[in-house]
């Protein structure tokens, strides 16, 4: 408890996980700029059995009330996988987070942000990195510059008081995430072309498309080139197989082939590159502020689906290989797989604006593509320390 009038407790019935749900559609509905997502959706991400993350995870949800009324949530949880990695990695031993902060106010925040702090204390963890809604491949980060606007598919947006918030709580920095905005009309600038064109010309370079009569398999290629290519990044976490099988399962109504593409050299599955129509956009329009569509919502919802026209367009993840990073052939498959993507999403989908991210803002081979192919930051993400 913070005080005689606000009372913490922890979830403990699935009644007290709908609400924790719902407290986040209440409160933010007044933010236009804020997505409300499918309900169902919303709940199955919080509940073990349906979202793997789970299997490998100690956690706890608490609501905040004041009068019998809820005015705040708060997850705490402990990856057992993160405990696993080196410390200087992001993650490591003793490190737990706490994350899906919704506050009414500060007192609200910090009570439950001293909550949060104390079961994590009780599960022998020293540290805390935060907000993380839930794992570092989910919703990472708090947003602090970007609020004008409404974010892309899989990515969060926040009040704008909560940094100051959280930071009066004595949190630091650890990192910082970007996401790139691009406006994907716009050639690019010779040099770039000219790396584009030159792969076209090497016998050893192709650039597929994902297929969706074995999308498992390729869904499993993707998987290993992105634990491979991501190992040695900072709060990396591997997949497991459960998690891979639920993301395809989850994100195989936005896969269009044109926007996912594997490059392969030499016969071998080396990078590949994954975009996703902005499913956010049409929420917006036919999900209302509650996320419950109607009928004729949800018909309009998988006709969008189906065929997205003028939809924006989000590159969530990309990667290359170890044994290929820092290579010219690395950067000349990144360009290569952008364009080709960039050609598709315009003749296809009539897409004029483009996404790229997260982005680690100290990732200096992500951030040099970024850079070449005029691409601006567009909204930034902190990751919060601290010891406790």
């Amino acid at each position: 408890m913070a005080n005689a009038e606000l009372v913490i407790t922890p979830v403990s019935s699935k009644a007290d996980r709908t609400a924790f749900v719902d407290f986040a559609y209440r409160l933010n509905a007044p933010d236009q700029n804020w997505v409300a997502n499918l309900r169902k959706e919303e709940i199955a991400k919080f509940t073990p059995g349906k979202n793997p993350f789970f299997d490998h995870a100690r956690y706890q949800l608490f609501l905040a009330k004041r009068d019998g009324r809820i005015v705040g949530r708060i997850s705490a949880h402990i990856d057992e996988l993160a405990l696993t990695l080196p410390l200087e990695q992001g993650m490591g031993p003793g490190t737990g987070n706490w994350g899906a902060i919704e506050a009414e106010d500060e007192d609200v925040a910090r009570a439950l942000i001293e909550t949060a702090e104390n079961w994590l204390r009780k599960q022998g963890m020293v540290r805390v990195l935060a907000p993380m809604n839930l794992s570092v491949w989910e919703e990472p980060g708090l947003q602090v510059r970007g609020f004008d606007h409404p974010p892309m598919v899989m990515m969060a947006h926040h009040n704008p008081a909560y940094q100051g918030w959280i930071e009066s709580a004595g949190y630091a920095r650890a990192k910082t995430l970007h996401t790139y905005d691009l406006d994907v009309r716009k050639p690019f600038p010779p040099l770039i072309q000219r790396i584009v064109t030159s792969g076209e010309k090497n016998a050893k370079i192709r650039i597929r498309e994902v297929d969706l009569k074995r999308f498992d398999e390729d869904a499993a290629i993707i998987c290993d080139i992105l634990n491979d290519a991501w190992s040695d990044n900072w709060g990396f976490v591997p997949f497991t197989q459960k998690e891979v099988d639920h993301i395809g399962e989850a994100l195989k109504p936005l896969v269009h082939p044109c926007l996912i593409r594997i490059a392969e050299y030499e016969g071998e599955a080396v990078a590949f590159m994954m975009t996703l129509p902005d499913f956010n956009r049409a929420q917006m329009r036919i999900n209302g502020r509650n996320g419950r569509p109607s009928l004729l919502g949800w018909l309009k919802l998988a006709l969008w689906l189906k065929r997205p026209r003028s939809a924006d367009m989000r590159v969530p993840l990309m990667g290359v290989r170890k044994k290929l990073q820092s290579s010219r052939l690395a950067s000349q498959l990144a360009f290569m797989m952008i364009e080709y993507i960039r050609r598709a999403a315009i003749e296809r989908f009539d897409a004029r604006r483009g996404e790229i991210g997260w982005v680690l803002e100290d990732n200096q081979g992500m951030v040099a593509i970024a850079d070449a192919i005029d691409s601006k930051v567009n909204r930034e993400y902190v990751i919060y320390e601290k010891a406790l």
